[in-house]
């Protein structure tokens, strides 16, 4: 829609009519830049290589990777927190990071031990101030929505975990989130599931920061049942995996496998799986749950067979057909003993290791392992920008290689012929999503803009490295007379050529991230991201021809509940911008005038910030 539509319709809308100030003052602070296509505001970044919000836009990579050793020194979790330089003077600046709360001044009732991370303090020659209450009016909503949620809990693992989720969103405490993390770890099978808070770390370009969302979903019963069953072989399938035991957790926790129908999801996208909770001590120690969001992975997965694309013609049709099951073993091996398994060498901060450093060889290089995590040091912070497309890829080369377990496919309900038509077509599937997310390349920056989609290629380049023809991609001239692609993979090698390429990777994948091998991890990581025209597949004219070729956007218009006296109803809507809308502005009725005031009162906030600092 052109600016100048979208203005006229803002002008001729009820909420202007109502408060013409305010949606003046909201218009002013986002019009241009909802329009703008200048380079640095194409694509999530810092400095001058992109835009973000956790980060006041005069801040650099140097700025990050300090604050983050400072945040390591506090013992402070950079999930949800936002660092703005307030001072820009070079070797002497000076900073504000903001830790999200209802909260905004120091409360000496709490309990927290966060109070001693508050305040004003030297590092490196810097001066940092550690302050709260960022988003208060918006958490407060959501403390005031969990205190009431109690009253509703099936069990006191759940009213624990909402109280810890409360209190951590009150006082800015991840610590009070990871104890309400443990509760719900310990809530086993419920009928109705949900999480909520600072979870997923994919859109902070420094790869620390966690985006908030929740979501609430119902168990599918029948399809949870087989899940439970690849639960009970789990072990037997971790011990399967390419690396040495002593890489693997002491002892496989046992998780939660659910298929869930989502209700809602709040966040920028929906995943077709999670493995959550993020924070790896608990992982290590607790356990984790896994869930498979079968509605989203049945709507992913519909394509009309005209608008498949980079497939050849004898391909197309069984790709349709088990795209949709495959996927399903995908996401499960994925999430489940995807990020599921492996083990992090830790020295405590009492110097005790959780391995035994004398004797652990690493398999890389046949030397006992010479590097493991400090204390205060966790996964996300010390691989920062590759964390998570790191370990992306590493659950999705654990799906490939257990994906060809007959065990597996059995489970999952795939036998004789099916099972082998469901096992090529998920290796399909991989190599073609590789093509596909050139998309999410940037050639003006080198920079990828989506995890899943830069695992994707890099596992594509992995297994054409393997060579034998085993993979090919090659430019050719589509139906329509402009350019296009096509992928092809042989099946008859993907145990030959195929499995042994993937075994090969996942082994360094694993070691580098248990022996916190930075610099072995990147270099191997970014040389299979580089995407150029200078090697013989031409990646970037590859590039220009998926965006040529891109589908439409799906959209997910989601259900909305209504509550008539003991009856909860089901609203759903149509399949469209309308549907879209309209399930947005009734799942807010009667907050709709308080969330719109307080939403400009954050926008103001903030537009103030840069007008005194002389930057916007």
């Amino acid at each position: 829609m052109p600016k100048e539509k979208l203005e006229k319709l803002l002008r001729s809308s009820e909420a202007f009519e109502r408060d013409t100030e305010g949606v003046e003052t909201l218009w002013k602070s986002v019009g241009e830049r909802m329009y703008s296509l200048q380079a640095k505001e194409r694509h999530l970044g810092l400095g001058d290589h992109g835009i973000t919000t956790y980060f006041s836009s005069n801040c650099t990579m140097e700025d990050a990777e300090m604050a983050q050793r400072f945040l390591d020194s506090k013992n402070l979790s950079a999930y949800n927190t936002r660092l703005f330089k307030t001072q820009d003077e070079g070797s002497r600046s000076k900073y504000e990071v903001r830790l999200a709360s209802v909260n905004k001044e120091d409360k000496a009732t709490e309990s927290s031990d966060l109070l001693q991370s508050l305040g004003l303090f030297e590092f490196e020659g810097h001066e940092i101030r550690v302050t709260r209450g960022d988003y208060s009016p918006l958490l407060l909503k959501v403390r005031e929505n969990l205190e009431k949620a109690k009253a509703f809990a099936a069990n006191d693992n759940q009213r624990k975990m909402l109280e810890e989720y409360g209190r951590s969103f009150q006082e800015g405490s991840i610590q009070a989130h990871k104890e309400g993390s443990k509760y719900w770890v310990q809530d086993k099978g419920p009928i109705v599931e949900s999480y909520i808070g600072f979870i997923e770390s994919y859109r902070d370009p420094f790869g620390s920061r966690g985006e908030f969302e929740g979501f609430v979903a119902v168990v599918n019963k029948s399809v949870s049942a087989r899940f439970a069953m690849l639960v009970s072989v789990a072990e037997s399938l971790v011990a399967s995996l390419p690396w040495p035991p002593a890489f693997e957790k002491d002892t496989f926790l046992r998780p939660d496998f659910t298929s869930l129908d989502v209700v809602t999801f709040s966040g920028s996208g929906i995943p077709a799986g999670i493995n959550i909770p993020n924070y790896d001590d608990i992982r290590q120690t607790v356990g984790f749950k896994n869930v498979s969001l079968g509605n989203v992975l049945s709507v992913g997965s519909a394509t009309e067979r005209s608008k498949l694309t980079f497939l050849c013609e004898n391909d197309k049709d069984v790709f349709l057909k088990y795209r949709g099951p495959s996927f399903e073993v995908q996401v499960g091996l994925h999430e489940l003993l995807g990020h599921g398994s492996g083990k992090l060498f830790v020295q405590d901060d009492k110097g005790a290791f959780n391995f035994d450093k004398a004797h652990v060889i690493n398999p890389e290089t046949g030397e006992t392992v010479k590097s493991w995590y400090k204390a205060g040091e966790t996964w996300d912070s010390k691989f920062s920008t590759i964390a998570s497309t790191y370990e992306e890829c590493r659950a999705e080369c654990v799906g490939l290689y257990l994906c060809v377990n007959e065990e597996v496919l059995r489970i999952f309900g795939h036998e004789g012929q099916e099972a082998q038509d469901v096992l090529y077509v998920n290796w399909l599937n991989m190599v073609r999503a590789g093509l596909l997310g050139l998309e999410f390349y940037t050639p003006e920056t080198k920079k990828w803009r989506q995890a899943h989609m830069q695992a994707r290629f890099v596992i594509l380049r992995v297994l054409l490295e393997a060579g034998q023809d085993f993979v090919t991609v090659s430019e050719k001239v589509g139906a329509d007379g402009r350019p296009d692609a096509q992928v092809t993979l042989d099946r008859e090698k993907i145990l030959s050529v195929g499995l042994p390429a993937i075994q090969s990777f996942l082994q360094k994948l694993q070691v580098y991230k248990s022996t916190a091998d930075v610099d072995r991890a990147r270099e191997m990581y970014d040389g299979y991201s580089a995407v150029t025209d200078s090697d013989p597949y031409r990646f970037l004219t590859l590039r220009d021809i998926v965006i040529l070729r891109k589908e439409e956007r799906k959209s997910f218009v989601q259900i909305n509940t209504r509550l008539t006296g003991d009856t909860v109803d089901v609203l759903q809507y149509d399949s469209s911008p309308t549907g879209l809308i309209l399930s947005v502005v009734q799942r807010f009725p009667d907050d709709e005038d308080e969330l719109e005031r307080e939403i400009l009162e954050l926008s103001i906030s903030d537009a103030h910030f840069w007008e005194n600092q002389g930057s916007r």
